[in-house]
């Protein structure tokens, strides 16, 4: 009978690739607040609605 070990190197390349989607997650979120803070509040609001018609939603 054979046993096989598995010997494990550097740990940095899984943390790293783990901590992409956190750092996807962080920049996409940044850019959100960033972009909706400067946009003129009636322009979000018919933004809004039209998706709530484009969707089938009722908003009146």
């Amino acid at each position: 009978m054979t046993t096989l070990t598995q010997v494990q190197g550097h740990s940095h390349g899984k943390s790293r690739a783990g901590m992409l989607p956190a750092l996807f997650a962080v920049i996409l979120g940044l850019a959100l607040i960033t972009l909706t803070g400067h946009v003129q509040a009636s322009a979000l609001h018919d933004a809004a609605h039209d998706m709530r018609h484009a969707t089938g939603f009722p908003c009146h």
